[in-house]
């Protein structure tokens, strides 16, 4: 799957406001991306790319 940058952008957007509003503390955003960067090596990574594929294209019909 091909993330655009703005989907990047507006989840880094996210990130920031959750930090600032929600009262999430650094660390725990930190330790997300890390999971996240761990998670996309593991072998669910096809099935989470597929399950983000499908919540896009329902999100944007069209694209």
């Amino acid at each position: 799957m091909t993330v655009s940058i703005p989907l990047v952008v507006l989840l880094g957007l996210a990130v920031v406001l959750a930090v600032r509003f929600l009262k999430l503390r650094l660390w725990m955003a930190l330790v997300c991306a890390v999971f996240g960067y761990l998670l996309a090596t593991t072998v669910l990574a096809p099935d989470i790319d597929r399950a983000l594929k499908a919540l896009l294209d329902w999100v944007t019909p069209g694209s």
